[in-house]
């Protein structure tokens, strides 16, 4: 008999799934439309309803926001029926807001659970992430090194030279002295916009990607859900939180963090093992847009549980009317 308290990830997969389904159905219909607010507000509203449908005792860890910016998925709002496991989730209904409004690539729904406890409760400050696919020796390249070290090392690690890598960043101009760096050692640089989840992701699917290696900041509550898709892959991230000032401080102590000076392994960011799915609003280099087919709406979700290394790509369609 199933005993409803443990958390039990095949069991909860293909409801995670369609929660993200659900997200990126919703904003689809907003893509090209330039209104990212309500992109957002449609993903966060059709997550939270089928998050509400699972048989679940959830608490969001990784949100949108503090409790007194709902009508968002908040930090500590609770989800599920309540019959059910104990249970972190760490979401983002749509990475990509400006991404959907503009119908550019890379947009996603985007939701990890895991048993609660399992995720770190990250502030919403910045992370300076560092990412490379799986295959390679735990701990290969740290954010400790400089970036041309990192590059370097990988470089001997793959038999490569530095020019055949391909590093994923972010495109801020916080991140033009780290573009300069990278380009001097002769590695090539994929500049986003917008995404850092699927940056990240990247590095796990080199041959589908092209993508070696994430580097720079970004907000660190998506470094956690990207920590949750590379347990699941088997790539290595690591993070350490970045301060502007002393109220991002002081948002780190509420949320109980005392290292402020830390790194992160991804096994650290994520302790337990984890379902993971992600569906494309937009075309991307992981998983296909939403698409309309006459009547009907098509999606594709990743799938993925930690424990056992599966990973699934499910096709949806449903009457759009």
């Amino acid at each position: 008999m199933q005993d409803d308290t443990i958390f039990s990830d095949r069991m909860l997969s293909l409801g995670l799934a369609r929660v993200s389904e659900a997200a990126a159905i919703a904003s689809a219909r907003l893509i090209g439309s330039g209104d990212e607010k309500a992109a957002d507000q449609a993903a966060v509203d059709a997550m939270r309803r089928q998050l509400n449908m699972l048989d679940i005792s959830g608490v969001v860890v990784i949100g949108e926001g503090e409790r007194d910016e709902a009508p968002m998925l908040y930090i500590g709002e609770e989800v599920g029926t309540g019959n059910g496991p104990g249970v972190d989730i760490a979401l983002d209904p749509l990475e990509g807001t400006t991404l959907t409004a503009k119908d550019m690539p890379n947009a996603l729904a985007v939701i990890a659970m895991g048993p609660r406890g399992s995720m770190l409760h990250a502030p919403d400050v910045y992370m300076d992430k560092l990412a490379i696919g799986p295959g390679y020796e735990e701990g290969l390249v740290t954010l400790d090194m400089s970036p041309t070290e990192r590059i370097e090392t990988l470089a001997r690690a793959k038999g490569c030279d530095p020019s055949d890598l391909m590093v994923c960043v972010l495109e801020r101009p916080r991140h033009q002295a780290l573009v300069e760096e990278i380009r001097a050692t002769g590695a090539r640089i994929r500049l986003i916009t917008d995404g850092d989840v699927a940056g990240v992701i990247h590095c796990a699917e080199t041959r589908k990607t092209g993508v070696d290696m994430y580097m720079g900041s970004g907000g660190a509550p998506e470094g956690v859900l990207a920590a949750a898709a590379m347990k699941c892959m088997g790539g290595q991230i690591q993070g350490r939180l970045t301060f502007r000032n002393d109220d991002e401080r002081a948002r780190a102590a509420k949320a109980g963090i005392t290292d402020l000076d830390r790194i992160y392994t991804r096994d650290e960011m994520v302790t337990q093992h984890v379902i993971f799915a992600a569906t494309g609003v937009t075309d991307g280099s992981i998983v296909t847009g939403a698409k309309r087919d006459g009547d009907f709406l098509e999606t594709e979700t990743i799938l993925m549980r930690s424990k056992t290394g599966s990973v699934r790509r499910l096709y949806y369609r449903q009457n759009n009317n």
